[in-house]
């Protein structure tokens, strides 16, 4: 694997850090890359256990070094029964796959009852896509980002909470992550927030399983650090 491919799978998520639960002890990612996220939650809840599955077989020796138990798994296959977590991360993986909604609802069985998902997903909306798109009538696949070749699904915001809804998750708390570089700050302070969901990059989502599709309530969406 190219060095900067495997620095793309390296990268700790710790803007999540407002949206996780006060205790976690079993913890599992999907599409963990190389694992250092849960290396690092591991620090965060000391006696949890890591669970990470993920799909490129490159990853499994570094994987391995960062996760308590590690699954090499075709994410667009039914999931095996691994057992029951109290914290689930599905951080830019779900984007990628042909049938998202199947993943979260196998995801619901494998949760406990008070269990915390979080999910981050790309926003199609944002002005790197919106202004080429209605100026210059412009779509350009690219290797990573937001319209990174390998997405088959894109999301706005109420695409995003529908998809966890359709998965019997209700959005319990959102972050709009990615409005942190000095142009997107300037911008949203200046339109005091209403360029906020085109200035967002990605919908960073905190939700809680439901018996059945819930009744969503408004998303109040919070400004995420990066």
């Amino acid at each position: 694997m190219h060095a900067d491919d495997l620095q793309y799978y390296q990268h700790v998520r710790a803007e999540i850090e407002p949206l996780l639960p006060a205790k976690a002890t079993r913890i599992l990612e999907i599409g963990c890359g190389a694992g250092q996220t849960l290396a690092w939650l591991k620090k965060r809840y000391p006696g949890a256990t890591t669970f990470g599955i993920d799909q490129v077989s490159d990853l499994k020796d570094e994987l391995v070094r960062n996760v308590d138990q590690v699954l090499m798994h075709d994410l667009d296959e039914p999931l095996p029964d691994i057992g029951q977590f109290d914290l689930v991360l599905a951080l830019d993986v779900l984007e990628h796959l042909r049938w998202p909604e199947r993943v979260l609802q196998s995801l619901e069985n494998m949760m406990d009852e008070n269990a915390t998902l979080i999910v981050s997903l790309p926003n199609v909306s944002h002005v790197s896509v919106s202004l080429p798109l209605l100026f210059k009538r412009q779509f350009q696949y690219a290797d990573f980002g937001i319209l990174d070749r390998t997405h088959v699904r894109f999301f706005v915001e109420t695409s995003a909470v529908e998809l966890l809804n359709k998965g019997n998750f209700q959005v319990v708390g959102g972050l709009l992550n990615g409005l942190n570089g000095p142009k997107s700050r300037l911008l949203d302070n200046v339109t005091f927030g209403v360029l906020r969901p085109w200035l967002a990059r990605q919908f960073i989502m905190k939700a809680h399983r439901t018996a059945g599709r819930p009744r969503q309530d408004k998303v109040v969406w919070k400004r995420g650090a990066r």
